[in-house]
């Protein structure tokens, strides 16, 4: 029993000497500011807004010595007595970009793009032609507009551009809005190659029609004048220069199938390729000669086969192969 009897004793008289701690008392911090807010009337000023930083209209303005932007300042309405001359320092180093996407990596192009989509949204609700039926016209190339900024033009973005510009020319020419005519004038190259007219081939003063033919790497000029049928390529007549038959009735394929072999006399020049290359682009050029002087005949002749230009051309040397298709002789041993 003893020791249960020591254990109550200890008990109460932890109990009986038990103090309960105090409570924590949370003291808020009060905020501090750079400026009393409290003013007396006779140690400090009521607190006031620094005065805005005044730009001059004075071209030399960064030219002034310091002295002088120091004393205009301390003159000036609205400056306080003592104010530091920091105001003056940043009249002369803080200068506005002089565009809104000054500090993107091509402000240049984001300017014209930018504007470029505000006409679109300002003229959205005209009516368009499609794109295959709108005016043709030549924009400048990638390189031209990038010599014109001098800034590095990514080809992806450029492309945007161009759609912008291609859906701006698609406006109905009846209500082409000439704001948008001015705009679209910047991006045109200055010669449009689908304003280029040929130019028109006419009788000379002494009865000849002259025109140029071209088959794979030959090129034929040909001179054609009304006479009796003669013909010479080179100074040779026909069938000393072409020795096939084949390549003669190529070359007078033309008068042939409209029936104006007797009637007209041929005299050409010739270079560069084969017989069989030679002859075809007398063909073309005879062709173009005899719509000089009979421009009805053209019908005939394209049925002919005559005034359409062949535009293949030789197949290049393959390695490895004797032409451009023929295989060296294979021996199994």
């Amino acid at each position: 029993m003893e020791p249960h009897l020591l254990c109550t004793g200890f008990r109460r008289a932890v109990v009986c000497n038990y103090n309960p701690a105090k409570r924590r008392i949370l003291f808020h911090s009060r905020r501090g500011y750079a400026t009393p807010t409290e003013t007396s009337s006779g140690s400090q000023d009521p607190v006031r807004a620094a005065a805005p930083i005044r730009f001059s209209s004075n071209a030399n303005q960064f030219a002034v010595n310091r002295a002088e932007f120091v004393d205009d300042a301390e003159n000036s309405v609205g400056s306080r007595p003592g104010q530091s001359s920091r105001i003056p320092l940043l009249e002369r180093i803080r200068i506005l970009p002089a565009s809104p996407s000054y500090f993107t990596g091509t402000p240049r192009f984001t300017d014209d793009f930018l504007a470029l989509r505000a006409l679109e949204r300002k003229y959205q609700l005209l009516p368009t032609l499609p794109l295959a039926e709108a005016p043709r016209v030549a924009w400048k190339t990638l390189e031209q507009y990038r010599t014109e900024l001098g800034e590095p033009v990514r080809l992806k973005r450029y492309s945007s551009l161009l759609t912008l510009l291609k859906k701006l020319n698609s406006i109905h020419p009846s209500l082409f809005p000439v704001e948008v005519e001015r705009a679209l004038a910047r991006y045109k190259r200055v010669v449009q190659p689908h304003l280029n007219q040929p130019k028109p081939v006419v009788v000379d003063e002494l009865g000849r029609a002259r025109a140029v033919g071209r088959r794979k790497a030959c090129h034929a000029e040909v001179y054609l004048v009304e006479g009796e049928g003669q013909c010479l390529i080179n100074g040779k007549t026909l069938t000393e220069y072409f020795g096939r038959l084949h390549d003669r009735e190529s070359a007078m394929w033309p008068l042939k199938a409209t029936a104006r072999l007797d009637k007209y006399n041929v005299w050409s020049t010739v270079r560069g390729g084969g017989t069989t290359g030679q002859a075809e682009a007398i063909t073309l050029g005879l062709a173009k000669a005899l719509l000089v002087h009979e421009p009805a005949l053209k019908p005939a002749l394209r049925k002919a086969g005559c005034v359409t230009r062949d535009i293949r051309e030789k197949e290049r040397k393959k390695p490895g192969r004797i032409k451009a298709r023929k295989m060296p002789t294979w021996v199994k041993r």
